[in-house]
């Protein structure tokens, strides 16, 4: 026996491979769409295989090779959510209470970084084309129920932008009790 035929995949035969379509994705709107579909890619992979920022950045602007400003704008997200990480992640965490930080699907926490940077700390592109920016990126690079949590946590974190730039100022969100007596 070969270490193929031990290995823990099944036997597959000729009949069994099921026929595939690819699906047409739209194409990215303008150079800050197009470098977030890359933020994603280099968030997921440094993310997932903990490999060294610099080298993915430098190899994933090597090979899609976008316009200048769009590969601006990935250094400037990249450098910002890695600045940042701590208050984005405690208002993803904020926000998304029932799903542990850890548990929540790379591809969703990596979009959710991209748009909390965008909306709590650079504040450039208007929360509505974050937001459907997200939800995007959401249905491109995830699963079925993505873009319905990432839209979610989104709506959650504009509707209480006081919250949300309380995490940003103090890394803290204070919680107002008064409701509760």
């Amino acid at each position: 026996m070969t270490d193929l035929q031990s290995s823990r995949f099944p036997d597959f035969e000729p009949e069994d491979v099921i026929e595939t379509t690819e699906i047409e994705h739209p194409e990215a709107t303008d150079y800050r769409s197009i470098a977030r579909r890359i933020a994603v890619q280099i968030m997921y992979e440094v993310d997932s295989a903990d490999h060294p920022v610099g080298e993915v950045l430098s190899n994933q602007l090597s090979y899609h090779q976008p316009p200048t400003k769009s590969s601006k704008y990935v250094t400037e997200l990249i450098n910002g959510i890695l600045e940042h990480y701590r208050k984005i992640d405690r208002i993803i965490r904020h926000f998304a209470p029932e799903f542990p930080l850890s548990q929540v699907a790379l591809v969703d926490r990596n979009v959710l970084r991209i748009a909390i940077y965008e909306l709590a700390i650079d504040k450039r592109a208007p929360e509505r084309v974050v937001i459907d920016e997200a939800v995007e990126l959401a249905k491109l690079y995830g699963a079925e129920g993505t873009p319905r949590f990432v839209n979610g946590v989104l709506g959650a974190v504009v509707s209480e932008k006081d919250v949300m730039e309380q995490i940003v100022k103090t890394g803290f969100a204070i919680v107002d009790d008064e409701d509760d007596a």
